[in-house]
């Protein structure tokens, strides 16, 4: 084979692992979206979920932080009493 044949073929196997990669990730999130719906079904909020999902996926030292800094904006925008 020559150079160009290789490289043409190790690109074309590249494109193809992400295509399956990218067909995966959609299954994924359409996975996502139906425990969403089905919780939405049942009385949960969804929206607040989702806000559950972000801060659990955060260190604790930068949740933490991230807590600390909303609770000084909802101060002074006075919505804290």
């Amino acid at each position: 084979m020559s150079t160009e044949n290789v490289s043409a073929e190790q690109l074309r196997l590249f494109i193809e692992r992400i295509e399956r990669l990218e067909e995966d990730k959609k299954a994924l999130a359409d996975d996502i979206k139906d425990v969403y719906a089905e919780a939405k079904g049942t009385g949960f909020d969804t929206k607040t979920m989702r806000a559950i999902v972000r801060l659990r996926k955060m260190e604790k030292a930068a949740r933490q932080e991230a807590e600390a800094l909303l609770d000084t904006y909802k101060t002074a925008l006075g919505l804290i009493d």
